[in-house]
């Protein structure tokens, strides 16, 4: 007999051998009631004990296939990142090498012109000063001639020749001859310096190697270059220190002075000063171009060196000026500062190195 249903009976009946006949059969048919219960809720514990397993290794499953599917999202994120990382790197290394290709084209063309310039000049150069010596020589006969006048007796003779003089105005004749060989002297002479510093700043005749070179020439044939840029906008003030010759790539320093004193006049919106300073401190020597223009806001101090950068209207700037510059004077192993007020200017300094590591 179940057990239950026994503790129940011998509680409410006492022995269970005094039962009647009938409701020992009732007992026994509550008892079957009892022990089918009992296996069906064994059968149904076992079931659930067998669905909860199933149930929990299932589970396990999906969070293992879960865990997995979320490295190989974060695989694919890291790699996703990486790739835009060395596609921008790219696109960077792009832009800089169009720019010093272009830079290096309009190198190549200064130089062209310049040589293809050199030789007229040179022979106009050296004619001037031959026809300069001939009109010496004929003044001085002239002169001659003009101390001799008063020797001559034949009046019609003399009349011709002052009445010549006098529609001529031979005085004004001379001096202003002698005005104009000096002015001539003087274009030719500007012509030469200009031949020149597009040789010097184009680098022309020498090969892409590092060498000492002396700054200020390369500051000087630069401000030339870019004079048409800068004179309707700004006096340019020189304040050259002392320094020593520099190992450097000067046609590409070149390139970063020129990017740095057009900036300096874009940001002058009427009249003002560039003033171009230099100094040397231990082993280093610096290049410094402050202007009194707009000044650079401080939220675009971090992204002026970056590539595409630019706060100019479109189609005015690329963006690439500044951050080719700050490449090449890192290829130099060196570092470029920058201080800016709104309204006041902004000073850009290039440092460099004396001799290259």
């Amino acid at each position: 007999m179940h057990k239950l249903l026994e503790r129940q009976i011998k509680r409410h009946l006492g022995d269970t051998a005094t039962v009647p006949s009938e409701l020992a059969k009732f007992i026994a048919a509550v008892d079957d009631a009892y022990a089918s219960a009992d296996a069906d809720r064994l059968m149904i514990e076992r079931s659930l004990d067998l669905m909860s397993r199933e149930l929990t290794e299932a589970n396990a499953g999906l969070r293992s296939e879960l865990a997995e599917r979320q490295r190989t999202e974060q695989a694919l994120l890291k790699e996703k990142d990486e790739q835009r990382n060395l596609i921008r790197k790219l696109e960077d290394i792009h832009s800089q090498l169009l720019q010093s290709e272009k830079m290096a084209s309009i190198g190549q063309l200064a130089a062209g012109i310049a040589h293809e310039i050199n030789n007229p000049i040179g022979y106009v150069y050296s004619n001037l000063g031959t026809l300069e010596k001939y009109v010496q020589d004929a003044f001085h006969m002239i002169e001659l001639y003009e101390q001799a006048e008063a020797g001559i007796t034949d009046q019609e003779v003399l009349s011709g020749i002052q009445a010549a003089k006098k529609k001529l105005d031979f005085a004004f004749l001379k001096s202003d001859l002698r005005a104009l060989m000096g002015e001539s002297n003087e274009g030719i002479v500007r012509v030469k310096a200009i031949v020149q510093n597009l040789k010097d700043f184009s680098h022309a005749g020498t090969t892409e190697e590092w060498h000492y070179a002396n700054l200020h020439q390369g500051l000087d044939s630069t401000l030339l270059i870019v004079n048409n840029e800068i004179k309707y906008k700004a006096e340019v003030v020189r304040e050259y220190g002392a320094i020593p010759n520099v190992e450097c790539l000067l046609s590409q320093l070149n390139q970063v002075f020129m990017n740095l004193l057009v900036n300096a006049a874009h940001a002058i919106q009427e009249r003002g000063i560039i003033t171009v300073r230099t100094g040397c401190e231990g082993e280093e020597v610096w290049v410094e171009i402050a202007d009194t223009g707009q000044g650079i806001p401080p939220e675009n101090l971090q992204k002026i060196f970056d590539p595409f950068f630019t706060t100019k209207p479109v189609g005015k700037g690329t963006g690439l000026g500044l951050s080719v510059s700050y490449g090449i004077v890192q290829k130099h192993h060196g570092r470029m500062e920058v201080q800016s007020e709104v309204g006041k200017g902004s000073t850009f300094r290039v440092w460099l190195p004396v001799k290259q590591p």
